[in-house]
């Protein structure tokens, strides 16, 4: 149990006009868009814990090094069952934490509130159901989630969750299920992501309306807080507690990551939420700028993120309608061989 100090004030609204048209408007469609883990979810799917991406070894930082061929053919099966278990763990973890600042993002924050308790719920089940293991909260995460909710001001839960964590988050899941050939794993995250598309969307919108209105240095301090969440999102996918776990030397492991290209180019995909979002919702100064320069992930600004989320939120329904289709395919084949065997037994009588 992990208990942080909350503080802030509470927020009530007396105005119950209409509001903000596009946050009525997400959430209708959080509303509509609701759905039940234990059945959308096909949880009969086997998963070979060291297997659970289905990813060839070239996608480990660590292959054609020293250190992978060390390990040998059973601590590569051991490393990649404890690399699946810490993202996901990480992706559990992540799923926490919530304010609200007026009655239309109330409204939208009591589905979120539902998607989350989804998430958690999901995320948990495949961590223990069929990896059969579970990390603790990566050290960076845990600051991170810290600073965001310890602070008094509404805003900085909603730029620390909905901006930095879901926006990483969001990116982290898209990456996974793009290159799992996993059918479960695949399912998992398609339709977590469905719903965190409308979190990132929902925290954008409230950001960018506020932010217009503040001083220069309040925007100073908001953009001190993305420069250090950033690192912080950059250190926490390097996976230190898994490589600890194996006894590799850290320092020689970071010299690896660094001259990794696979990850340097999953590193620089992860940001390709949050950068063109920070970009959007006003905190765009020159030190934000040459922050994101250094960490080699400043083209991400150029993304256009309403496609992505709507991407997001498409495959969702694709997967859907191809799962439902061949489950329905598969009844009618189960009904014609019933109605052929009856046939032919009447035929013999």
């Amino acid at each position: 149990m992990w208990e942080i100090p909350m503080s802030g004030d509470a927020r009530f609204s007396w105005e119950y006009d209409e509001g903000r048209a596009r946050l009525l408007d997400l959430y209708q469609k959080g509303k509509d868009r609701q759905w039940d883990a234990d059945k959308r979810i096909d949880w009969s799917i086997e998963v070979d814990p060291c297997n659970a991406f289905g990813v060839p070894d070239q996608a480990s930082p660590l292959f054609g090094t020293v250190w992978w061929d060390k390990l040998g053919e059973s601590g590569r099966k051991e490393l990649r069952h404890h690399q699946a278990s810490w993202q996901f763990s990480q992706f559990l973890h992540g799923e926490q934490g919530e304010a609200a600042p007026d009655l239309d993002a109330k409204f939208y924050s009591a589905t979120q509130t539902m998607d989350e308790a989804r998430h958690v719920e999901t995320f948990k089940r495949f961590l223990l159901e069929k990896l059969d293991l579970v990390y603790p909260i990566n050290d960076q995460l845990q600051k991170l989630l810290a600073e965001t909710l310890t602070d008094s001001r509404w805003d900085m839960p909603y730029l620390g969750m909905q901006v930095l964590i879901e926006g990483l988050a969001l990116a982290a899941f898209g990456v996974a299920r793009d290159i799992t050939t996993q059918p479960l794993p695949k399912q998992i995250l398609t339709y977590v992501m469905q719903d965190e598309a409308r979190h990132v969307a929902f925290g954008r919108m409230a950001l960018r309306d506020y932010y217009k209105d503040l001083s220069a240095a309040e925007l100073r301090e908001r953009e001190d807080f993305v420069i250090e969440g950033c690192h912080l999102m950059k250190d926490r996918i390097r996976q230190y507690e898994v490589w600890e776990h194996f006894g590799l030397p850290i320092p020689e492991i970071k010299q690896v990551l660094d001259g990794s290209k696979f990850m340097n180019m999953y590193q620089s995909f992860l940001f390709s939420r949050i950068v063109p979002c920070v970009k959007d919702i006003g905190l765009w100064g020159e030190r934000v700028q040459r922050a994101y320069t250094d960490m080699g992930v400043i083209d991400m600004a150029r993304q256009d993120l309403d496609a992505l989320m709507r991407a997001d939120e498409e495959q969702a329904d694709r997967l859907d309608a191809e799962r439902f289709a061949a489950e329905e395919e598969a009844r009618r084949a189960e009904v014609d061989e019933l109605i052929e065997l009856e046939r032919r037994e009447e035929a013999r009588s």
